[in-house]
């Protein structure tokens, strides 16, 4: 695994994935005629070769699907699952593989009915269980084609000294921004707090981590690692974390994902839409920086409505770009989901009531792993043609 930089390793076993050959992409995520369709039009489309010229007829093919809209999963923020689809487009990836990609700014909770009924075929979800969640109650068809983080995003922060362990929160009020993050719920159970009965929590007004962390009657509040931490360092102001990864907690972030009558229908102009972000992916984190400033470029040319700010893009990017680099491990192409990782988030946000009474839902099934695998080969670069 490769080698953390500020957190602790997680002691999740990690199921290495090979890369296989494009083939047919959907095989095993659709029944009856749409799988006939999808294998048929897969047949017609000539494999991508490295170094070699992209085929005309996967061209025609790509080109059949007519513009395919991506919606991000919070502005045009330099967040995982955002950055890298603007790298892609910036470099031209997209129309490289005959691909008319619309990228329309808008929120994670936001998507979910519009790529269901295929208003929109890719959207950036806020994590593997937050998508499978949305699909369980709504009986939606959702694949999940890439889950690029291997940790929740989220941490609990604190005032200084509020709490050597999480015991010591027992008794305390803790501000949310809605509700607990099921990973913060689901480490707080593990430490034997249940909200309602060890600890309260109480609603905050508005997103300025400044001003929540000097409201008196609270202990802290969760947030983003990629975010609120760096607006309270860039203001000089001092608090502590408590990581969900560092309690063996799992969680996800930067999930990508779509329908399957988009799969069904043009299967690949999805393989391609994802073999092009993939690269984007790599060079995102190649050069974060660079990444970050493209996508505060358009966040400034869209307007800026949530102020968005350059030092917060780049801190943003620089955040989730580490984690996705130290929770993939060696030998893992990044992006490639783990089934028996992503179970493991499923069984313990289960525990915190994410899916009521129905049961735990079984990530195999939401998973697309022969769409993305088959976009790079076994070295774990993207197959890119010449």
């Amino acid at each position: 695994m490769r080698t953390r930089q500020f957190t602790a390793l997680a002691s999740a076993t990690f199921m290495l994935l090979g890369a296989c050959g494009s083939g047919d992409p959907t095989s095993t995520l659709l029944r009856g005629s749409d799988a006939a369709v999808s294998a048929n039009n897969a047949a017609a489309s000539p494999d991508v070769i490295a170094g070699e010229p992209f085929p005309d007829a996967r061209c025609e093919a790509n080109k059949a699907a007519g513009t395919i809209t991506y919606l991000t999963g919070f502005d045009f923020a330099a967040a995982a699952s955002i950055v890298e689809v603007i790298t892609a487009d910036s470099a031209g990836y997209y129309t490289d593989l005959c691909l008319d990609i619309d990228i329309k700014a808008s929120f994670s909770v936001a998507n979910y009915p519009l790529i269901a009924d295929n208003t929109a075929q890719f959207a950036s979800g806020g994590s593997f269980s937050e998508v499978v969640a949305f699909a369980a109650a709504n009986d939606a068809g959702f694949v999940v084609t890439a889950v690029e983080g291997r940790t929740a995003i989220e941490a609990l922060i604190l005032k200084v000294g509020e709490a050597a362990e999480l015991g010591d929160l027992a008794g305390s009020t803790i501000g949310v921004k809605g509700k607990l993050p099921p990973s913060i719920e689901a480490m707080l159970l593990a430490a034997g707090l249940t909200e309602g009965v060890d600890f309260q929590t109480v609603l905050l007004d508005g997103f300025d981590p400044t001003q929540h962390i000097a409201i008196p009657t609270i202990v802290g509040f969760p947030g983003f690692k990629s975010n609120e931490p760096g607006g309270l360092n860039r203001a000089g102001i001092g608090f502590q974390t408590f990581d969900p990864l560092d309690f063996n907690i799992p969680g996800s972030f930067g999930a990508i994902y779509t329908n399957q009558a988009f799969l069904a229908d043009h299967p690949t102009a999805a393989q391609d839409f994802m073999r092009a972000t993939m690269r984007g992916l790599a060079e995102s984190l190649a050069d974060p920086v660079a990444a970050a400033n493209l996508a505060v470029e358009k966040v400034n040319a869209n307007g800026n409505p949530n102020f968005l700010s350059p030092e917060g893009e780049v801190f943003r990017w620089a955040t989730d770009a580490q984690l996705i680099i130290d929770t993939t491990p060696e030998g893992t192409a990044f992006g490639v989901p783990d089934a028996t990782m992503l179970q493991a988030e499923l069984d313990a946000y289960a525990a915190v009531g994410l899916f009521g009474d129905s049961a735990t839902p079984d990530a195999a099934s939401r998973l697309g792993n022969e769409i993305i695998a088959s976009v790079y080969d076994a070295n774990g670069t993207v197959i890119w043609p010449g």
